[in-house]
């Protein structure tokens, strides 16, 4: 009886131990990984998703997530393994480890800010923050926005944002201008990459400039002068183009087609080769437009180019060129037959470069070093009349420290810039410079405080100096119920605009530049709320904001002698026959204006196939000062030209399974306008257009895709004069391989 009872307990016991005998041999010969996810700052990172990879089995082993200290541990037989970690607003970082038996190892990731990540804002601030830290009010449009409305050109895609407008003088490949918050068109800096592409103290045409490779679209509300100096007085507009990030080649193909004998093809390759990302693209469109010369024609080439020494060194090279010819009918909608000119035309070519590298010295220091460069050419021809070349160069470097620490950072940077070029005259150079600064702080987790400064030289006008600041603070967090997270924010800022080369250097001796020419300055002040509703499935965003411009450049001009008095002294060195056929004159900064108003957007998902976007804004503009007014329009108390009183849209977008329809409307108020025909047109009549656009994956890579823009077909005019594309549509279809 005792024998059995012993066996009994013998067996038994042995029955324990072999598990625990068993798991301690099996962890005696896994490896462990462990560390801990910071951002670039030192803060821990939280839930970062931690995905391994077996490299022999190419399959998932793992997943985890890092805990609320930052740290994470994993533990894993021997063997070759790829270990990533991601989160939501960085950008994933990557690691491959060779284990052996036993073996313990440790890796530290350190994450930087996804500048392409829709909740990361890049051109707000010195450094990118992530978007509910951002004082200024910015909107940010994503490639998915772009497919979904299937547009191709960013005009409209920008119009489609609250205080957004447009002119464009054409139905194609027509002179397409910009106006923000009230400000002139060449009141807003449009970037590419970082690399600046408005003429020197001028704007940027709109009309070839397309989406293909473009990932990203950021606009910043607000005179950023104090970051990015001469021309940034109500904005600016900076472009992202793709960046490869799949480890098997992605590769896509365009081809549409459709009224007005339009054509389109596009071709795109990206990827990511170990330390090295690509991403390319050539773009082609040609339509016949919808009139005697309304032909329009465009190529754009896309590169980006990107090699990662480590986590915190990267060297970037971002390229893009765009070549257009278009016919410009003129103002058809007005023109007697006899004034119309049939061979009008334009040719463009844009080209921009940026090469910047990104590295870390120790734990705080942050450093950026680029050298951009930017080439206009605008080839205009008026048969029999005459013709233009307009051709303008800005070359530049720029270098930026920043000094990090918990919770904030500090930023010191230093640009100069040549600029160079002619708009038909005598080839002319100017050298600026700027030095800035800009601190940010965050006071616990609800209050974010920034302020910054500017001190730019530059060759026409000097030396001035432009402070910018702002609060962002979050008066409520949380996700869940009906009332979410609360933003509070308010900004301020100067900004300064220098003079194009006509105003400063013209060379007709009866009309020319004025070299003294002050900078035309801007004053804004933007207030507003942000809040999220009914678990993330409602958002509304209001901006109240203000901004008032003064030392506007006017061209003052007098009759030939014995016209009539002028106070203004005649030019030395203007030819009597000149000045007896057309008087004389130059520039002088006489005018000023003001803006203010409302911008409101909300956003909804009542259902989950159904996505709602509406926009409104409110702006009211004023012209204060204009002595020098060549038309009556632009006389004090007018508002300012083709900038609408009321302007709204709104955008439907409805999923269901492979297919996706998007429907957009889009209203423009009436609007301060002339013929200047002298045929006593001042105003242009409000309108209102409506676009589709469809996509359908029918699989194996192969997507249909159509688009239909005024799909009521509205008689309009973007401009008194110049109609609007009547009923016109595209078609056709995508392909697209790997991208794994």
């Amino acid at each position: 009886m005792r024998l059995r009872v012993r066996l009994f307990l013998f067996f038994t016991l042995l029955g324990f131990s072999l598990p625990v005998i068993s798991n301690s041999i099996h962890a005696q010969s896994n490896a462990t990984i462990s560390g801990r996810v910071t951002d670039r700052s030192g803060a821990i990172v939280a839930d970062a998703q931690i995905v391994v990879q077996n490299i022999s089995k190419s399959e998932i082993t793992k997943q985890l997530k890092s805990g609320a200290d930052g740290s994470y541990s994993v533990e894993l037989p021997p063997g070759e393994y790829k270990i990533r970690i991601e989160h939501a607003q960085m950008a994933a970082s990557e690691q491959e480890f060779t284990l052996a038996a036993g073996e313990h190892r440790r890796w530290d990731a350190r994450l930087e800010l996804a500048p392409l990540a829709s909740t990361v804002v890049v051109s707000a601030q010195a450094e990118p923050a992530p978007a509910n830290t951002v004082a200024s009010p910015v909107t940010v449009l994503t490639r998915k926005d772009i497919d979904e409305r299937q547009e191709i050109w960013l005009a409209p895609l920008l119009t489609s944002t609250a205080a957004l407008n447009l002119a464009r003088l054409g139905p194609m490949g027509g002179v397409t201008s910009l106006f923000v918050d009230g400000g002139n068109s060449n009141f807003t800096k449009v970037l590419v990459d970082g690399a600046p592409v408005n003429q020197p103290g001028g704007d940027r045409d709109f009309s070839n400039l397309d989406v293909s490779n473009v990932d990203k679209i950021e606009i910043v509300h607000g005179a950023s002068s104090a970051l990015f100096g001469s021309d940034a007085m109500t904005g600016v507009v900076q472009i992202f183009t793709h960046r490869g990030n799949t480890s098997t080649p992605e590769f896509t193909v365009i081809g549409e087609g459709g009224s007005f004998s339009t054509r389109r093809g596009e071709a795109q390759l990206s990827g990511l080769a170990n330390r090295f990302d690509y991403s390319s693209a050539i773009s082609y469109f040609d339509s016949n437009g919808q009139g005697p010369n309304d032909r329009f024609r465009d190529t754009t080439m896309s590169g980006n180019f990107g090699w990662k020494f480590s986590d915190t060194n990267h060297l970037r090279l971002s390229l893009r060129s765009a070549a257009s010819d278009a016919g410009q009918p003129g103002q058809t909608a007005i023109d007697f037959p006899t004034f119309f000119q049939p061979g009008q035309s334009s040719d463009l070519h844009d080209f921009s470069a940026n090469l910047s590298w990104d590295f870390s010295t120790g734990n705080h220091w942050q450093h950026h070093v680029a050298g951009t460069e930017s080439y206009f050419r605008d080839f205009g021809v008026d048969v029999p009349f005459f013709t233009f070349i307009d051709q303008f160069n800005r070359a530049a470097f720029e270098e930026q420290s920043t000094y990090l620490f918990r919770n904030g950072a500090i930023s010191l940077g230093y640009d100069y810039e040549v600029e160079n070029g002619s708009a038909t005259g005598p080839h002319e150079r100017r050298n600026n410079q700027g030095g800035y600064f800009e601190t940010h702080y965050q006071f616990g987790r609800r209050l974010t405080a920034i302020a910054g400064g500017r001190a730019e030289d530059n060759a026409s006008f000097g030396t001035r100096f432009v402070p910018r600041t702002g609060l962002a603070y979050l008066a409520r967090f949380g996700s869940s119920g009906f009332w979410g997270e609360t933003r509070l924010r308010a900004s301020y800022g100067l900004g300064i605009k220098e003079p194009n080369f006509t105003q400063s250097f013209e060379a007709d001796p009866c009309f020319p530049g004025n070299p003294n020419l002050k900078p035309e300055r801007s004053n804004t002040f933007n207030a507003g709320v942000d809040q999220v509703m009914a678990s993330e499935r409602v958002k509304f965003s209001a901006t109240f904001f203000h901004n008032s411009f003064s030392d506007m450049v006017s061209f003052t001009s007098c009759p030939p002698p014995g016209f009539g008095p002028c106070s203004l002294a005649v030019p030395p060195g203007c030819p009597a026959a000149e000045l007896n056929s057309f008087g004389y004159g130059t520039f002088f900064n006489t005018d000023s204006a003001r803006a203010f108003g409302v911008n409101a957007t909300i956003e909804s998902k009542p259902l989950a196939w159904l996505g709602i976007i509406g926009n409104y804004s409110y702006d009211d503009t004023r012209v204060l000062k204009a002595p020098n007014a060549f038309d009556p329009t632009q006389a004090p108390g007018n508002r300012l030209f083709l900038r609408p009183l009321h302007s709204a849209d709104l955008i439907l977008n409805a999923t269901f399974r492979r297919m996706d329809w998007n429907l957009a409307g889009y209203f423009v108020g009436r609007e301060t306008d002339s013929d200047f025909l002298g045929f006593g047109l001042t105003s242009n009549p409000s309108h209102f257009r409506v676009d589709l656009g469809t996509q359908f994956a029918v699989g194996h890579g192969v997507t249909m895709m159509g688009h239909v823009e005024n799909l009521l077909d509205h008689h309009y005019q973007d401009a008194i004069g110049y109609p609007a594309l009547g009923f016109n549509y595209r078609a056709g279809l995508k392909y697209m391989w790997g991208g794994k």
